[in-house]
């Protein structure tokens, strides 16, 4: 018999998850060429070409044991060191391998770091839409997620009804830009207004409250917008990143958490987010992987292609008739459904062999999320579904 705990993540597992079985399953009814999944952020872009290279230099020229073996649980020390170095570089920070920690993807890191600062009945805050699992990793560690509405049609967090739901047991804020699922990023003047409250509610109840800035899709921005480096802005943020995305890596499970030494309690947040990566099970991030994205720091995947989807798919559905965030990073259009029942209409779609993520599981029914990360073939050949789907909604 599982656990009780566990009944309730079986019934309601991954709506992603359970989207990408079910193309499986339309493809094989009706043909891999005739089915169009958009519902998995998986990356269509391949690896920079130095990954693949960086891999087999290291597998010819270190020792087993230290390509494959153990190592401090926060990570080889010279990988978090050159992490470090290439973060000063870029966004003129001063980091060592000391504010570095090497974890098993950002979902890993975002265990890590949770598991490091919350108490049961701690409050963790994220600004809806949001990835759904951020719901799991914070019931994980007996924590309570409290949602922010959506600040339709801009999606910049609602500040307003943020410093509202602060209270004494608020013990971090989750945010996430570019944003999975709407493609926004936040801006500097969202940031910087953000950080006040934050500055002027952890005066008021004489506590710490950790803004965790997750971070996959950091490198994946279109027309010029900058992504603002969240550290330089509040001292009590931590950063979750991972190769997933600018990497083309999803399946390495790589990344790492930024804690710097202006946090508050800084070296027992280090000290224990530390033994929280051995704790967790993960031990240590792995180790091939750490070698290699070290030597790949200044490696980005083509986003070209990426961009392209996302002009071709906002004219398409723009032309059809739909009111789209148009996004200004990640690979995810966020589209408002004709009614409010987004689960009806991801239903519809797939009639004409559409899969997407209804906007419900992100915390923000009436859309869904449609993820552009896809063959250009495939998703020119889809547009005579949406054509059907536009046609049957009207």
């Amino acid at each position: 018999m599982i656990a009780k705990r566990m009944l309730k993540y079986v019934e309601g597992s991954s709506v992603t998850r359970a989207m990408f079985e079910e193309g499986k399953r339309l493809a094989s009814l009706y043909g891999a060429e005739n089915v169009f999944d958009f519902s998995l952020g998986n990356p269509s872009v391949e690896p920079p070409l130095a990954v693949k290279e960086h891999i087999i230099k290291i597998l010819n020229k270190l020792p087993p044991n230290k390509i494959h073996g153990y190592m401090n649980n926060a990570g080889h020390e010279e990988v978090r060191e050159a992490v470090a170095m290439s973060l000063n570089q870029k966004f003129e920070t001063n980091f060592d391998k000391m504010n570095i920690i090497m974890t098993v993807g950002a979902a890993g890191g975002l265990n890590v770091i949770l598991k490091t600062i919350l108490d049961a009945g701690d409050e963790v805050i994220a600004f809806a839409p949001y990835f759904g699992e951020y719901n799991n990793y914070v019931a994980n560690y007996d924590g309570i997620m409290v949602a922010i509405s959506p600040n339709i049609p801009s999606f910049q967090p609602n500040l307003e009804e943020f410093a509202s739901k602060i209270t004494e047991k608020t013990k971090a804020v989750i945010v996430n830009t570019p944003n999975n699922p709407t493609g926004v990023v936040y801006s500097e003047e969202t940031i910087i207004k953000m950080a006040k409250i934050l500055e002027e509610k952890q005066n008021k109840f004489g506590t710490a409250i950790y803004l965790i800035s997750d971070e996959p899709y950091r490198e994946l921005a279109y027309d010029g917008v900058k992504v603002p480096y969240l550290t330089k802005y509040y001292k009590n943020t931590i950063v979750g990143y991972s190769y997933s995305k600018s990497l083309s890596l999803p399946g390495e499970r790589i990344g790492y958490l930024v804690i710097p030494r202006e946090a508050d309690d800084f070296e027992n947040l280090v000290n224990a987010a530390t033994i929280a990566t051995r704790i967790l099970g993960f031990v240590n991030a792995p180790s091939l992987q750490q070698l290699a994205v070290a030597e790949c720091l200044n490696e980005t995947t083509d986003i070209t292609t990426y961009d392209t989807n996302r002009k071709l798919l906002y004219q398409k559905l723009t032309t059809l008739g739909f009111e789209c965030a148009k996004p200004e990073g990640a690979f995810y259009m966020w589209v408002k459904t004709p009614n409010q029942d987004d689960n009806a209409f991801v239903a519809k779609a797939k009639e004409f062999n559409l899969l997407f993520v209804p906007g419900s599981a992100f915390m923000c029914p009436g859309y869904v999320r449609i993820a552009y990360c896809v063959d250009q073939t495939m998703l020119k050949r889809s547009f005579a579904s949406f054509e059907k789907l536009a046609e049957a909604m009207a």
